[in-house]
């Protein structure tokens, strides 16, 4: 029998990837509320926000926090279950993130292969996971201080958990920044990912 073919970005993770950032972009515009409210560093206040004071804020955080880490984990959890995670990001070489890099800043990122991710993009993928991570956790220590006030002590005490969820947050919006131009630079990236992309022949085959 012939193989079956699937698409390079099956519904599956279309859905999760969408769902993701939306949740990305209601958590910083709400983050950003909630920090004029109470700012970290001194005369750094946000001009573009969501939710008109900090409760209403707070209510959108909540709400996207929750999407963002149900959403994510399932993200997670596919990847490694179906290996994607490791052939889509691994292994990362020197010499690619140096060419990618020269690449990108003479404006000629190719990128022909779709199913390959160039070294630039595996590196920013692993970074945001990480601070995905970290904002989770660093998110838990603010919200609920008392209750894993071991976690607050081991990330420094309240305020140094703040100043790591606002860090988090600045790595999350360089990612999107980047993560958007180099969509921008090679348009049929962002294309694969709202229609699947090109289709790929499957390994497995039927009995």
């Amino acid at each position: 029998m012939p193989a079956r073919s699937s698409r390079l970005h099956p519904i599956a993770i279309r859905i999760m990837h969408w769902t993701n950032a939306a949740a990305m972009i209601v958590l910083i515009g709400s983050g950003w509320g909630i920090y004029n409210d109470s700012v970290i560093i001194h005369g750094l206040h946000f001009p573009v926000k969501i939710g008109s004071w900090a409760a209403e804020s707070l209510l959108w955080h909540f709400a996207a926090m929750w999407v963002l880490t149900l959403n994510g984990a399932a993200y997670l959890i596919y990847g490694v279950a179906t290996g994607r995670l490791r052939e889509r990001l691994l292994p990362i070489r020197l010499r690619d993130v140096v060419e990618t890099v020269r690449e990108t800043l003479r404006f000629k990122l190719a990128h022909e292969d779709l199913t390959t991710y160039n070294a630039v993009q595996k590196i920013l993928y692993i970074v945001v996971i990480l601070a995905g991570v970290a904002q989770v956790v660093s998110g838990v220590a603010i919200w609920k201080p008392v209750q894993f006030s071991g976690l607050v002590s081991l990330l420094g005490g309240f305020q140094s958990a703040r100043l790591i969820h606002f860090l988090g947050m600045a790595v999350i919006v360089g990612f999107l920044v980047v993560h958007v131009a180099l969509s921008l630079l090679v348009p049929r990236t962002l294309w694969a990912m709202l229609t699947g992309g090109p289709e790929l022949p499957s390994q497995r085959k039927e009995a």
